[in-house]
C-alpha cells in the first residue's frame, strides 16, 4: 500500500476526531470571507475539494446561502459526517486526483488543505484540473503547509495512533504552477498554526482568479 492510500485510510478513521477539532475553528474565517466576496455571482456554482466533515462547507453555506455547492472527499467517513452537518448540500465521495472526470463549469473552487496530502505531481495535476473546471474569471482557494518539499514525511494524528504523509510546498513553486495554469493570485496569507508536537507550522493560503 502506498503512502497516499495509507493516509486516506487513516483520514477515514480520524473523521470524528477531525470534526471535533476543526468544526468550530475560526482561524481561517477571514479568508473564507474573502473567497465569498470575490465570488460575486448570485447563485454561483461552487466545487469543494477535500471537504472533510463539512466545516468549510457549513461556513460557506451560512455566509452565502445562494451558493450551489458540490462538496467532495475521498474518505467515506468524512462524507458521512459532512452530510449530517450540511443536510442541504450535495456531497460525493471522490478522489481529488480524479476530478478531471467532472464536466463543470464552476464559478469557484474551494480546496482547503488538500494539497499537503498530494505529491508534487498530483498537486500540479490538481491545479491543471481546477483551471479546466473553472469559468473564466472563476475563483480558486487553496491552502497548504509551507516548507521544503524534501522534508515531507509521515506525521501522526493528535492521539498518536494514525499516520499521514504530509507534503510541504514553497510559495515560489506554487505561484509558478498557478501561473502556468492561467491563474492570477489576488490574495496570499500566511497563518501560524500549532502542530500536535507543540511546534508551529506556517500555512499558506492562496486565492487566485482564472484569467
Amino acid at each position: 500500500m502506498d503512502k497516499y492510500q495509507i493516509t486516506i485510510q487513516n483520514w477515514d478513521k480520524v473523521a470524528s476526531m477531525y470534526q471535533d477539532k476543526f468544526m468550530h475553528l475560526d482561524l481561517y474565517d477571514d479568508t473564507y470571507d474573502t473567497f465569498c466576496r470575490l465570488t460575486e455571482k448570485p447563485g454561483a456554482k461552487i466545487f469543494e475539494i477535500g471537504c472533510g466533515p463539512g466545516n468549510i462547507t457549513r461556513y460557506l453555506a451560512l455566509k452565502r446561502p445562494d451558493f450551489e455547492i458540490l462538496a467532495t472527499d475521498v474518505a467515506p467517513g468524512m462524507i458521512e459526517l459532512a452530510k449530517k452537518n450540511n443536510p442541504a448540500v450535495n456531497f460525493e465521495i471522490m478522489d481529488c486526483r480524479e476530478i478531471d472526470r467532472l464536466t463543470g463549469p464552476f464559478d469557484a473552487i474551494m480546496c482547503g488543505f488538500c494539497m499537503p496530502y498530494l505529491s508534487k505531481e498530483d498537486c500540479a495535476k490538481l491545479l491543471k484540473d481546477c483551471s479546466s473546471l473553472l469559468n473564466t474569471g472563476g475563483i480558486l482557494y487553496c491552502s497548504t503547509i509551507e516548507g521544503d518539499y524534501a522534508q515531507s514525511g509521515y506525521e501522526t494524528s493528535s492521539d498518536g495512533q494514525y499516520k499521514m504523509y504530509v507534503h510541504y510546498y514553497r510559495e515560489d513553486d506554487l505561484l509558478e504552477n498557478l501561473a502556468t495554469n492561467g491563474f492570477e493570485v489576488i490574495d496570499l496569507k500566511r497563518i501560524a498554526y500549532a502542530k500536535n508536537d507543540g511546534s508551529n507550522s506556517t500555512q499558506l493560503i492562496f486565492i487566485a482568479r482564472k484569467k
